[in-house]
């Protein structure tokens, strides 16, 4: 699978370097094709992105944790999980407002069916 493009970001953000991202991501895709056995190719991806950017913010820490003692050690950024985490969860907005309407729209036509059909059928047999 190819490298996303957000790869040179994260690993900017986590304050490690392209090339220990680049070999961060290969293992997530290996995790994720172990754990996505026979899913489609969302599920696959959303697993892979999810567990670098899990092994991103855990070799930020590592590393920080070895410059603790250096004194050109740099600020800590944020966890990157969060953003990725609340960025899905925003995109699933829509997509959970449009299935309530629909199960809205099916429960409302399941309940007026039995009422709407046995009329018009005791109406046809009586007209004919």
């Amino acid at each position: 699978m190819q490298a996303p493009m957000i790869l040179p970001w994260i690993a900017h953000r986590a304050g490690i370097g392209e090339a220990l991202a680049l070999k961060l991501w290969r293992r997530a895709v290996g995790e994720a094709e172990q754990m996505s056995v026979g899913s489609d190719r969302a599920e696959y991806y959303r697993l892979a992105v999810e567990r670098f950017i899990d092994l991103a913010d855990s070799e930020a820490d590592s590393s920080l944790a070895r410059r603790v003692g250096s004194a050109h050690a740099a600020p800590r950024t944020p966890s990157l999980a969060w953003v990725w985490r609340h960025q899905t969860r925003m995109s699933y907005l829509g997509l959970v407002a449009a299935k309530s309407a629909c199960t809205l729209w099916q429960q409302q036509w399941a309940a007026c069916i039995p009422t709407c059909i046995p009329a018009s059928r005791a109406a046809e047999k009586r007209a004919a």
